[in-house]
């Protein structure tokens, strides 16, 4: 997770533009919107549900396919939840550009779940390492499909036109690992937006974890800072490679950042109403989305009174390891799957 800047970018674009330029749609809008979200998710259940032909034991209930059993507990998957893949691509350019290749598209570097609960009005976010080790779907320099290997995830979307075609893959990467776990949409953003982003909101405080005044003199540990321009670019991007596991500590800054960003953010919007539309404005040219007007105008008037707090953002957790020069982050999949139920699912009551 590391160029994660432009995840957060995103996260606040997809949020605030659903938000602000929603309020405006039409019912009609909304109802279409609602349908094309469940439609276009490849996979309507995780696959990790259960099945189970007879009745509950003690009860008249019968088992759901959708419902899982675990620890003692049965859990029901929250189909009215609504997931995005935000990616932050390891890119410079001003402007997304499909590239002919099909291999250059372009390493996703930060990879972030954002999470909408219609059940408790709350937003959550599961941040994905980027070096988590995966299935990835490798294709040659024609766009042909070769094989599918286990490798770092955010290396899925380097594969395919470096625009939809590599989103598409990416979220396939990334749902297979969540057990097939349904995406209704994506949004990928160059590195390059963080300095806007930041900077459209008003800057961000943070207390610098660790040492980066290699990159921005002003980024000493412990000391208190106002991120404004290149300095938040170099807060949630750099980092020493040749120090072992430099990612986890930049994925902690990275997640101190976009609690920070959201704060901004609301005030920002609070004071400006068109502010979410001029950030959105401003980022557009390096950002991919699949992401329709109808789609914002449906999710616009619940998500304005969801709540998100800092145990809102989640990390996985799971161990790095080294394989010649590059690093490995292998997934705890006990935790990947109780994260999924704790995120995704209801526990059913009176039933175990």
């Amino acid at each position: 997770m590391k160029k994660a800047g432009r995840i957060i970018l995103i996260v606040w674009a997809v949020v605030m533009t659903i938000t602000t330029l929603g309020l405006a749609g039409l019912e009609v809008m909304r109802i279409l919107g609602k349908s094309n979200l469940g439609s276009k998710s490849a996979t309507s259940t995780p696959m990790m549900a259960q099945t189970d032909d007879g009745a509950m034991q003690g009860t008249e209930q019968r088992w759901e396919s959708d419902w899982v059993r675990y620890n003692g507990c049965v859990y029901d998957y929250n189909e009215d939840i609504t997931t995005f893949l935000i990616m932050g691509i390891d890119k410079d350019d001003e402007i997304v550009s499909k590239v002919t290749d099909g291999q250059n598209g372009g390493q996703a570097d930060a990879l972030f779940l954002l999470v909408l609960n219609p059940h408790d009005e709350t937003i959550k976010i599961i941040g994905i390492n980027r070096n988590s080790m995966a299935d990835i779907d490798v294709y040659d320099e024609y766009g042909r499909y070769q094989t599918t290997e286990v490798g770092q995830i955010a290396i899925q979307h380097a594969y395919g036109d470096g625009l939809e075609q590599s989103c598409e893959y990416q979220v396939k990467a990334v749902s297979n690992m969540f057990y097939q776990l349904p995406i209704h949409g994506y949004a990928a953003i160059n590195m390059s937006a963080i300095p806007t982003i930041n900077d459209q909101v008003g800057g961000v405080d943070v207390t610098v974890l660790e040492d980066l005044t290699k990159w921005d003199k002003s980024l000493k540990k412990g000391a208190k800072v106002h991120l404004e321009g290149d300095t938040a670019y170099y807060y949630v991007k750099a980092r020493d490679v040749n120090i072992y596991a430099s990612n986890d500590g930049r994925l902690e800054r990275q997640k101190q950042y976009l609690n920070g960003f959201l704060e901004s953010a609301r005030k920002t919007a609070e004071n400006d109403s068109n502010a979410p539309i001029e950030l959105f404005s401003a980022i557009s040219g390096m950002m991919t989305t699949n992401i329709t007007a109808d789609e914002i105008s449906y999710l616009a008037p619940s998500i304005t009174t969801y709540s998100f707090g800092e145990a809102d953002l989640i990390l996985l957790d799971g161990e790095t390891k080294k394989s010649g020069k590059f690093e490995e982050f292998y997934v705890d999949q006990d935790d990947l799957y109780e994260t999924i139920l704790e995120v995704f699912y209801e526990k059913v009551d009176g039933v175990s």
